[in-house]
């Protein structure tokens, strides 16, 4: 009783015919093709980026880093360092001041 016998396909296969038309059962038939052809090469595609996210890769033997020993250009006074630049509210005006709400 869970089997589709012949006769099951073809009557599906006419409602098919009926719903769609003789004409468009080709160009849907295309559409469904170029469907599953972007949806396999989408998933090989992700199969491709797991494969080389898991794939060992191959890291030069850590090096012991040199320092080079400071010079006098490299130190930092407080004389060389600018003083801060403050902000006054008189440069831009408030928020407020630029939107009023409205009455009425």
């Amino acid at each position: 009783m869970g089997e589709l016998s012949w006769w099951h396909w073809l009557i599906i296969g006419g409602a098919f015919i009926l719903l769609f038309g003789a004409k468009k059962l080709p160009e849907a038939a295309r559409g469904v093709g170029r469907s599953l052809r972007i949806l396999k090469s989408e998933v090989s595609a992700m199969h491709d980026e797991e494969q080389s996210a898991t794939a060992p890769t191959t890291t030069p033997p850590p090096t012991t880093p040199t320092v080079a020993a400071p010079t006098a250009a490299a130190t930092v006074t407080a004389a060389t360092v600018p003083a801060p630049v403050s902000i006054t509210s008189a440069s831009s005006p408030a928020p407020t001041a630029r939107f009023r709400p409205r009455v009425g």
